[in-house]
């Protein structure tokens, strides 16, 4: 078992071994992160994706890249223990330890085993009806639950599939998104409410370091929308069950050169005032990591992105994503080696600073890029 969590001075010597431009890490709560996470969402559930996911790992390592986020229901918890074997096989080989790295994962979807026999609804009926884990009604029509109980069956198997004994960040996963067809808005805001204390306790037994919310809607449409989220009211909340020190820091929304909503519709309100959400999260301290970078690859097609100087989309991309002011870092996901070299090559070059960025987010809104 891997046992610790990301520290300060675990990131600051992972960053003096592997970094090859210092600019492409931030300080965030005394974490030095790089401005480039790994992601493991999409994959077939056989041992050659996970033999390919361990490598990517391992080559994510040695460009410098020290997030790396999963979820129990990607590749129905494979991808979390092919994470976890290659942190492992890493940290026994003295090329990484366990507290140079930051480990995120999320909970809240009803998942099977793809290493055991049993089909979706076996696997659920042995593992959590029959066990009372999850109460009659407890799944949501988007196969989601919020139930306390399940969660903490969840944490205890992502635990045992990353080989760790603390995670540096659990996110519920797309809650709003993923109930509200289901349960009335006031119902699910309760739910999150316990589901917040629960995080706060097992903060405090050490089984995480902090939590978050990792969604699709909710930080980027407005509040008209049932999906929606003010992440001042969620904070207010947090505090209510943690107080000041409370370990709501982080939030996982979709941000890209399509889908920019986080960073120019303001769907916020902070202070009374209509922001966007980066702005939000920057004026209230929260780390932000961002999904989807190329849209599973719709992206990167000829002609999609306009080339501002970097040849490849996927780098473009990238290059875009990681300098927007208020992105902790995007997360890839990659496997296959052509990729893996690919995407990794961003890792040489710093990112925009804050002028270049926005010379080059006008040259864009004006077409002249």
């Amino acid at each position: 078992m891997l046992r610790g969590h990301a520290t300060t001075q675990g990131t600051q010597q992972f960053i003096q071994r592997y970094a090859r431009h210092t600019s492409n890490y931030a300080e965030f709560d005394g974490l030095y992160l790089s401005n480039i996470g790994m992601g493991t969402y999409l994959g077939n559930t056989d041992d050659a994706t996970d033999q390919a996911v361990i490598q990517a790992v391992k080559d994510s390592i040695r460009a410098g890249v020290n997030i790396f986020d999963t979820a129990i229901n990607y590749r129905s918890q494979k991808a979390e223990r092919a994470l976890g074997r290659a942190l492992r096989i890493l940290q026994e080989s003295n090329m990484v330890s366990r507290d140079s790295v930051f480990i995120s994962t999320k909970g809240g979807y009803v998942t099977n085993d793809a290493d055991l026999p049993l089909d979706f609804w076996q696997y659920v009926k042995q593992q959590y009806t029959d066990k009372d884990i999850i109460p009659k009604n407890g799944i949501s029509s988007q196969y989601h639950c919020m139930e306390v109980s399940f969660l903490e069956s969840q944490l205890r198997s992502s635990l045992r599939n990353l080989d760790v004994d603390c995670i540096d960040l659990l996110y519920i996963h797309n809650l709003m998104e993923s109930q509200h067809q289901d349960v009335s808005r006031e119902d699910i805001m309760n739910q999150l409410l316990d589901i917040m204390t629960w995080y706060e306790t097992q903060r405090a037994e050490g089984r995480i370091r902090y939590y978050g919310l990792a969604t699709w809607d909710s930080f980027r449409v407005d509040s008209k929308n049932p999906n929606h989220l003010n992440l001042e009211s969620v904070l207010e909340m947090a505090m209510a069950v943690g107080g000041s020190c409370h370990g709501l820091r982080f939030v996982q929304l979709p941000y890209n050169m399509y889908l920019d909503q986080a960073l120019r519709t303001p769907t916020q309100t902070v202070g009374g005032n209509s922001i966007s959400f980066l702005q939000a999260a920057r004026l209230l301290n929260v780390g932000v990591f961002t999904s989807v970078p190329f849209m599973q690859g719709k992206l990167l097609s000829p002609g999609v992105l306009p080339d501002f100087g970097y040849g490849k989309p996927s780098i473009s991309s990238l290059q875009f994503i990681r300098s927007t002011p208020g992105v902790l870092a995007p997360l890839v996901g990659h496997k296959e080696p052509i990729h893996v070299t690919e995407n990794l090559d961003i890792m040489r070059m710093p990112p925009l600073d804050d002028s270049e960025f926005d010379s080059l987010l006008l040259k864009l809104l004006s077409g002249t890029c």
